[in-house]
């Protein structure tokens, strides 16, 4: 299928779904499984391209997994902090979480290791992932002498130390080095360079380790220092995907409608739960309960708001903007311009392609609502492009988007669940 059209609702969209497993956490619980004293067992676990790159690049560095999709179920035997295999060649299509996580704990082996991406992958910078690294005793560079992949990590295990890692283009250089520091061979103290864009994120890996065992000393996110230890191996549930559920409290925001998705709490560890409090801003009813979170859409305001710390979902925010009653400006997201394409440019374009005014910003942008034209929109190999604009094309007919099959990244069934819930209404 090379364009996917939205069927417009004719009333509010009232249902109960649970999104499939995280992202975020598949791929975190993956890592320090992998670096766990013995067998682990993942369950509830996302099954897409994004973790299938993953689970095959730790496969070819010599770790037994097995990955039963159709049980939502990954069994992994970690091997203490160390990497079987004495060489590698990894391919990670565009998983930034993957190449940075897998960057780091190859530098916990003995050998050769070559981490590469598709086009855009090497678009993405992970030099200061490189540099920090180095400063911990790893011999890493980009192979091609830019600031992105391919990577070549030569290591002779992680020595540890004192590194400096930038804050300010992704968590994500700082989760890949939390989680592989308690296998270095001495205390690891990371200092953060800059603001700490998606805090969040750090807060969910600092969880994640502690429930492997390990813990993490905390200097209000500008220093972390972490000891030798060991990843203890357990059976670990993951929670469903808080940005995927965003897709769906949306829907009820625009179609006036009620959604529950299950599986998420004011508890989650996921930050990206939060947007819900933004719709709650915006006039919703937000019903938070000990195992789902209901959101019911009301006369949506025009807001201005700060999505630093939950940036994965600004567009979803972008997407329903043009139905507020005023503009809606979002602020401090510039990181999302290094994400699978640049998001703040992505969507002021196709925005801008539905008729609807749009001012940018160097860190985000401000949306007017306004009469929507139909059109076909680009997704740019961005599965967030195609989720959140199809919520457009619940209230406005002749919405296509183009190459649906993006979504394969972290959500291969999101259409099909997005008609289910539609369920009678279209």
């Amino acid at each position: 299928m090379q364009t996917y059209e939205v069927k417009p609702v004719s009333g509010a969209i009232c249902g109960s779904i649970r999104p499939p497993g995280s992202k975020s956490l598949t791929n975190r619980a993956l890592i320090v499984a992998a670096l766990a004293n013995g067998p682990s067992k993942l369950t509830g676990v996302l099954d897409s391209q994004d973790i299938r790159v993953m689970i095959d690049s730790l496969q070819k560095l010599g770790f037994e997994v097995e990955h039963r999709s159709e049980e939502c179920v990954i069994e992994i035997t970690g091997c203490r902090g160390t990497i079987p295999a004495d060489s590698a060649d990894l391919w990670l299509e565009n998983s930034g979480t993957s190449i940075r996580f897998l960057t780091a704990m190859c530098s916990l082996g003995s050998g050769t290791f070559r981490l590469d991406g598709n086009t855009r992958m090497r678009e993405r910078p992970i030099l200061d992932l490189v540099n920090a690294l180095n400063g911990l005793g790893t011999n890493a560079r980009c192979e091609l002498e830019t600031s992105c992949p391919p990577v070549v990590v030569e290591s002779s295990q992680l020595s540890g130390g004192t590194t400096t890692v930038a804050g300010n283009l992704s968590s994500q250089y700082l989760s890949a080095l939390l989680m592989s520091a308690p296998a270095a061979q001495s205390e690891v103290t990371l200092q953060i360079s800059g603001e700490l864009v998606s805090k969040p994120y750090i807060e969910m890996t600092i969880n994640l380790m502690q429930q492997f065992g390990v813990e993490v000393t905390d200097q209000n996110f500008s220093e972390f220092k972490i000891a030798p230890q060991k990843y203890q191996s357990r059976e670990y549930d993951i929670e469903p995907d808080a940005s995927a559920a965003s897709y769906f409290f949306a829907a009820a925001a625009v179609t006036g409608g009620k959604i529950t998705v299950a599986g998420l709490s004011q508890n989650a560890l996921q930050g990206d739960i939060e947007f819900v409090s933004v719709l709650e801003q915006m006039g919703c009813q937000v019903d938070w309960q000990p195992n789902s979170v209901t959101v019911t859409g009301g006369a949506l305001q025009g807001i201005d708001v700060d999505m630093n710390a939950i940036s994965d979902t600004a567009q979803t925010l972008a997407a329903i903007a043009p139905f507020a009653n005023g503009p809606t400006t979002i602020r401090n997201v510039e990181h999302m311009r290094h994400k699978e394409t640049d998001r703040i440019s992505a969507v002021v374009t196709e925005l801008e392609r539905l008729g609807v005014k749009v001012e940018e910003a160097a860190d985000g942008m401000t949306i007017h609502p306004g009469p929507i034209q139909p059109a076909t929109i680009e997704t740019y190999d961005d599965h967030r492009m195609a989720m959140s604009f199809a919520l457009i094309g619940l209230n406005v007919p002749g919405i296509q988007i183009a190459d649906p099959g993006c979504t394969r990244k972290t959500y291969p069934r999101f259409f099909e669940d997005l008609e289910q819930l539609c369920g009678t209404n279209h």
